[in-house]
């Protein structure tokens, strides 16, 4: 593989892309990013909101205090007919919704990517790929027309709904378009919005309005009754005319400086990895913009699947563990597929039984607190949890909160090292260099391995007499982080 047999290829330079290539250069894999747009972050960003999961994993390099001064925050979030979720009573430091143009994340993950060493490869776009035993050949066009080849152990496509990553390897992508003719503009305001996000449904017309801080406001509409063509004309009048339907006003839109028409699908690959190859973001899953986590999804994705390629490519385990990418984080897709697809039908819901549907889940969500905890989770991110072996300690698999450590530390701060993190009762020692060493600053007696991505490898609340050395690293305990 002439010196690339240690290498990973990352297609796209969305989130999803600078995140995982920042995680492998950090862990001492060469990356190469390779994006077919010429190099220059556009502010016609797409998404808008940052949860609370994300921005944990966002701690967890360093970035979360810098990106959560940069947003305005949000604590409660409004879904559908009136019905509004309360994120304040989150457990986590980032207890709210983060209104922040996806650009401004860009931004600092790419400054992060390039300081870690990654090598970027703009203006290149890939025509094709060769899988071989050892490692896989991405075939690229660059920007002047010139066709060349590029090699590695692995290649990860993150390069969105229409990737080319995806369709080199004969994935199909099935599912199917939700709205037809949604409406996008970004426009200066007369008049302010009273809220920080707008948003409402009357009749057959949705509106959404956010800052973009600069001046500009996104805008988002959708008429059930002028269902058009994606390339069919697109005038300011027809936005103003949509927002006056659902909002009551226009607030005075003018000075479009970008204006579109596109359709939201649901759609999932059934795969997520093909041998060498592998898919994350947009490229393994799209969905609605409901609930704002089309961007946070992929960022789960590419801290879940970094961790483990550089295991693999740095000999801490076998292939095997590549396989729990697609085990643990497909059935996330699919959930987000749900549950932005339901809050979608809820919203624009017109006929009297998906109307009475409607009043009862609102209902229920208001007045029944598990189901309530369980819909912010999922929303959040916070709610997500892996499978664990049979047999296993009860927090295995469960995301682990921004715990307190001994000595004034916090466990996501010892997370930024990329590392295994386990915490050991006060006064118990271990010596293992696959993982860092961290104590409870309470007087908790469990033992807690969190892998890097925050997740939960392994626990025991029964420690040996003799001390967690007395047995030296426990099966159970390598099979799960390790394997």
């Amino acid at each position: 593989m002439n010196g690339t047999a240690h290498s990973v290829i990352v297609v796209g330079s969305g989130p999803t892309g600078l995140l995982l290539a920042g995680d492998l250069a950090a862990a001492g894999v060469p990356v190469t990013l390779v994006e077919k747009r010429p190099h220059g972050i556009s502010n016609l960003s797409r998404a808008f909101a940052v949860h609370a999961r994300t921005l944990e994993q966002l701690d967890a390099r360093g970035l979360a205090d810098e990106i959560d001064r940069l947003g305005k925050r949000l604590g409660r979030l409004r879904l559908f007919g009136g019905l509004t979720i309360d994120l304040t009573d989150l457990p986590s430091r980032f207890n709210h919704l983060l209104v922040l143009p996806q650009y401004e994340v860009e931004k600092a993950l790419e400054r992060r990517a390039v300081e870690a060493g990654v090598s970027f490869a703009y203006g290149t776009e890939v025509t094709g790929l060769v899988q071989g035993t050892d490692g896989v050949t991405l075939r690229v066009r660059r920007g002047d027309g010139a066709r060349d080849e590029l090699s590695a152990a692995y290649v990860v496509g993150a390069d969105g709904m229409r990737s080319a990553v995806r369709e080199a390897v004969g994935l199909p992508f099935p599912g199917r378009s939700v709205i037809r003719s949604v409406v996008l503009a970004d426009v200066r305001l007369a008049e302010q919005p009273e809220d920080l996000l707008t948003v409402n449904t009357v009749g057959d017309a949705f509106a959404f309005i956010a800052p973009f801080g600069d001046g500009y406001h996104r805008v988002i509409g959708w008429n059930r009754a002028h269902d058009v063509p994606d390339d069919a004309p697109l005038a300011l009048d027809e936005i103003k005319e949509i927002t006056r339907l659902a909002l009551g006003r226009d607030y005075g839109m003018h000075d479009a400086r970008w204006m579109s028409r596109f359709h939201s699908d649901e759609r999932q690959a059934p795969h997520y990895r093909v041998g060498r190859v592998l898919l994350a973001g947009d490229a393994a899953h799209v969905h609605t913009p409901a609930g704002g986590q089309g961007m946070n999804t992929g960022l789960q994705d590419a801290a879940n699947l970094g961790w483990k390629l550089a295991a693999v490519l740095n000999g801490r385990a076998g292939e095997a563990l590549l396989d729990t990418y697609e085990a643990e984080r497909h059935p996330v897709g699919r959930a987000v597929l749900r549950s932005s697809g339901g809050i979608v039908r809820m919203a624009m819901a017109k006929r009297p039984w998906t109307l009475a549907a409607r009043a009862v889940l609102t209902g229920v969500l208001a007045r029944v607190r598990p189901a309530r905890t369980r819909a912010v989770g999922q929303i959040t991110g916070i709610g997500v949890h892996y499978p664990a072996p049979k047999g296993s300690h009860a927090l295995v698999g469960k995301r682990v909160p921004d715990i307190a450590l001994d000595g004034g530390t916090r466990l996501y701060e010892a997370l930024r090292a990329g590392e295994f993190v386990l915490i050991l009762p006060r006064g118990e020692a271990y010596k293992n260099d696959a993982v860092r060493i961290a104590h409870w600053a309470s007087g908790r007696r469990t033992a807690l391995l969190v892998r890097p991505d925050g997740y939960a490898a392994w626990a025991t609340d029964v420690l040996p007499q003799e001390g967690v050395n007395s047995t030296g690293f426990p099966r159970e305990f390598a099979g799960y982080a390790l394997r």
